[in-house]
């Protein structure tokens, strides 16, 4: 740096063209946008009429492909597509039982059975809990 000139003092029209060359930047980048919808996939809230008021028919007008639109984006991903759309989505996709289950088939259902001792251990546990209850 033997060269080096040293730093003149900072200028405010200098200052002031340089600001003027980035919102002319800035601008040319950005757009106005004036038409605004709402947006299908967001839970929409209603606001009710006031409970006294007489005109109970002046909303009565709907749209049926704004509805048929916001009913399809409530739905489950199952109903919406016809396969999983993401990696995530696979797992649990298909949730149809493979066999039907059998209550009465001995094989496949284990139903809880009590012995003499948990019968006796059920009744101790209840007689200490309403002795605890009570104190």
């Amino acid at each position: 740096m033997a060269g080096a000139r040293p730093k003149s003092p900072v200028d405010i029209v200098h200052q002031n063209a340089i600001l003027v060359e980035n919102i002319k930047k800035e601008q040319r980048s950005q757009r106005v946008y004036t038409e605004f919808n709402i947006n299908p996939f967001k839970k929409l809230h209603v606001l009710t009429d006031k409970p006294m008021s007489r005109n109970t028919n002046e909303h009565a007008e709907e749209d049926p492909t704004f509805l048929k639109i916001i009913h399809g984006a409530r739905l489950e991903p199952t109903k919406k597509y016809t396969h999983p759309q993401t990696e995530s989505q696979e797992i649990g996709w298909i949730s149809t039982p493979l066999i039907v289950s059998d209550r009465s088939d001995r094989r496949l259902n284990f139903p809880r059975q009590n012995s003499e001792i948990t019968k006796y251990m059920d009744a101790a546990w209840r007689l200490k809990e309403q002795t605890q209850n009570l104190g």
